[in-house]
Formats: C-alpha cells, structure tokens, sequence
C-alpha cells in the first residue's frame, strides 16, 4: 500500500492567455481549481470603473463584456521582456505601473492555489518560454529575473523556471510505457516553443534531466499573433485599413495594428486619436468604414472586436466558416470568414515556425526519422495549417495531442516534486 504524499512545491504556468496551477499529491488531480471549478484561469485583469473593483479571469472578461466601464488587460505575460515593463498606465483616474498589475495577477494565482490546496507555498518553479524575447539573450535575462522578482514580492521564498515544452513532456512521461525521443510543440497565446527531449519510465526517476534534452528552440509567435493577422487581413478593411483617401495616400495603419493587438486596444481610445480619425472623415473615399471606426471608439468595443475575432479563429481551426458579429458598433452587420482566408492570412507566421523546426532538428543533430512522437499541447497547437505543416516535416512520427492548456501546469507539478521534494502525510 502506497504511503500518502504531497510535494512541498507547486508547478505555475503563467501564460498569455490562460494560467494553471500545478501540485503533486497522492490521489488528487494535479492541476489546482482556480476559477468555478476549472483549472485555468484566463490572464486578464479588468478592474471596473463603476464598482471600483477589480476582477480577473472570466469574471473579469464577463464584467468587461457586459459593458461595464473600466479597464481591461490582456496578455500580461507579453510585457515581460519589452520596455512596457517599466511603463505606467492609467485606470480610473490613478497612475498603475504595468509590473504592480504582474504582481496582483501572480498574487491572485497563489492565493486561489494555496486556498484550493489548503497549503501555503513557498517554492515554486515557473514555468518560461524558450526565448521570452527572440535573439535578445539580455532582455531575455531581464524577463526572467523580473519574473522571479514579482514571485518574490508575492511571497515565494524559492523560484525555479524550467522550460515550457520541457515541462510539457514530463507530464507527457508520465503515460509511457516505453523509451520515445519526442518533439514537444508547444504553441501558446504568446510563444511557440519546441524541444526534444528523451522519455522514458526509467528516465523519469531520475533527478537530473540535462542529458535527456536534446534541443530547445523557440519563436515569438503565438495564438495572439494568429488573432492579430486574421484581423487585418478580414476584419480591420471593413474598418478603413488600406483605404484611400482623396490626396491619394493610403488611410494611417498605426490604429489598425493598435486595435488588432490586445495589449494596445487601450491606446485607441485616446482623445488625439478621435480628433484624427474625425479629420481623416472627410478626406476618406470610402467615408462609412470611416464611420464604423468611429462608432468602435465611441462604444469602446476594441476588445470585444478582439474577442470575438480570437472565437472565429477557434471556429476556423474546427470548421471552414465562422460567423464574425459587428453588432457592437455596425447594428445588423456581420461578416463571414473563411479558412482559407485564415490560413492566406497566417501562413507567414507558419513559415517562421516552419523554420524554427528545422532549425531544432539541425541543433539536435537528428534527421526527421529520429523523431518517434510529435506531442502538441498550448492553446493554439489546434490551427490547421500549422500542425499539418508541422506533421509534415516528421512523416514517420506518430501525433499525439495532449492536455491543450494543462499539460504544461502538470507537468510543472512533476518537476517541482522533483526538485523540492515530498513529504508524507
């Protein structure tokens, strides 16, 4: 009879999109509820103008999407890395530095964890992506110690960061019955991350893992990317993107990428920005798309228009047409959108995995037979084109799927019982 356990150290997968907390003991699923009952907890901070609260996750995005006025952030990970850091913002009228909203974020993840587990954290190991910040190995450094530094200031007393596809084939080790060299391909809301790592039931008791990966190699692209190209291919033209106007030039970008981009909505909003766009009116050739654009400001629904289109990518990687409502700010209107003009609009950004791939087998020293398993887990692994194009490259390796968004969280679990160890009951 097996003796009772719990490890001393939790596993967190701070995402761009959603986060999950991880924490081995016997008996118990791994992954700790965060959010009504589910293990992920999408990482949004709306703090809400009306009640002067602020709410997180679904809740957050719930209270944001019902019209509530305040202020919404998305994507929080993306600044990790980036000058934004040390930037400020404002909300409801106060002066709110971008890494204090890191810290509330993180800060919620361990009290809701510690409050599910009953069991106060210390330790944790963290999870990264390959490159926080491609070919920047200082930013890189920057990303990484200011991460441990807001755990810190939460109240973590021992930080550790493994990879995110690393911890994504430990959980996967846990189901082998046999020796595979596996390509992990983890493409989350921010990065796409891979490596390939040697598994096996008798590797997994072992402490020290170095040998085992073989390669690592990661590109900044991810499921925001693949919302950011779908809109301004399909959806920012209705809004006057590439227009004309009567001089002859073409209708200023900056607000299309601004709005196609989750955490520079806010910058739409701006009273200089209006002031413009109701100038740029009257020399516009095509003035109603105009108007759309100014009815999306005045109703402040940038990031509803984002949600809906993420939704429509979701409903293009499972079927060849999705429905995108422009009710918000265009009463009655809509527009469908196609799979092909997803995978036209995306196919740069597969190109630039596509390399990242082969770039990783050539540092492995591997030729594509050498692969056995091709594991996909992230929220985004599920677009079409990039897991065919991906399939593609490694013909004779078998595809497995794992948990999208809680493979990496369990697999965290594993890795911090290993580090930090166990304790019996």
């Amino acid at each position: 009879m097996s003796v009772p356990f719990y490890a001393r150290a939790c596993g967190i997968d701070f995402g761009t999109s959603n986060s999950t907390v991880g924490w081995l003991r016997s008996g118990q699923a791994t992954l700790l509820p965060l959010e009504e009952g589910k293990p992920t907890l999408p990482s949004v901070v709306f703090f809400n103008a009306e009640e002067s609260s602020v709410s997180f996750g679904r809740a957050g995005l719930r209270e944001y999407l019902d019209g509530y006025e305040g202020r919404l952030m998305r994507s929080l990970k993306s600044l990790l890395g980036s000058s934004l850091i040390d930037g400020r913002t404002e909300v409801q009228g106060e002066v709110v530095a971008f890494r204090d909203l890191l810290t509330q974020f993180i800060g919620t993840l361990k009290t809701r964890a510690e409050a599910e587990g009953r069991y106060g954290f210390e330790q944790a190991v963290f999870g990264r992506p390959v490159f926080f910040v491609d070919d920047d190995s200082a930013a890189d450094k920057v990303a990484e110690s200011t991460l441990a530094d807001v755990a810190r200031s939460v109240g973590f007393k021992e930080i550790s960061f493994q990879y995110e596809p690393i911890a994504a084939a430990f959980h996967y080790e846990t189901t082998l019955a046999r020796e595979a060299v596996v390509l992990v391909a983890d493409i989350g809301g921010g990065t796409s991350d891979f490596s390939i790592v040697r598994l096996s039931p008798e590797r997994a008791r072992q402490a020290e893992r170095g040998s085992d990966v073989l390669a690592n190699a990661g590109v900044h692209i991810g499921g925001t990317d693949f919302d950011k190209e779908l809109s301004l291919a399909a959806v920012m033209p209705l809004l006057g993107y590439r227009g004309q106007l009567t001089n002859g030039r073409k209708m200023p970008a900056s607000i299309y990428f601004n709005l196609a981009t989750w955490h520079t909505i806010n910058f739409v909003y701006a009273r200089q920005v209006w002031a413009e766009q109701q100038r740029l009116l009257l020399d516009a050739m095509e003035p109603e798309s105009i108007k759309r654009l100014l009815a999306l400001i005045k109703e402040r629904a940038g990031h509803w228009l984002a949600n809906e289109v993420e939704q429509a990518k979701i409903a293009l990687s499972e079927g060849e047409t999705a429905v995108l409502p422009l009710e918000r700010f265009a009463p009655g209107e809509r527009k469908i959108l196609t799979r092909i003009e997803f995978d036209l609009a995306t196919e740069m950004l597969v190109d630039k995995v596509e390399t990242t791939v082969t770039r990783l087998l050539a540092d492995a020293g591997l030729p594509a037979a050498g692969i056995d398993t091709i594991f996909f887990t992230g929220g985004s692994s599920g677009i079409p084109l990039l897991r065919r194009r991906i399939a593609a490259m490694l013909p004779q390796a078998s595809v497995v799927e794992g948990d999208l968004f809680g493979s990496i969280g369990s697999g965290l679990a594993v890795d911090a019982a290993r580090r930090y160890g166990t304790q019996h009951h």
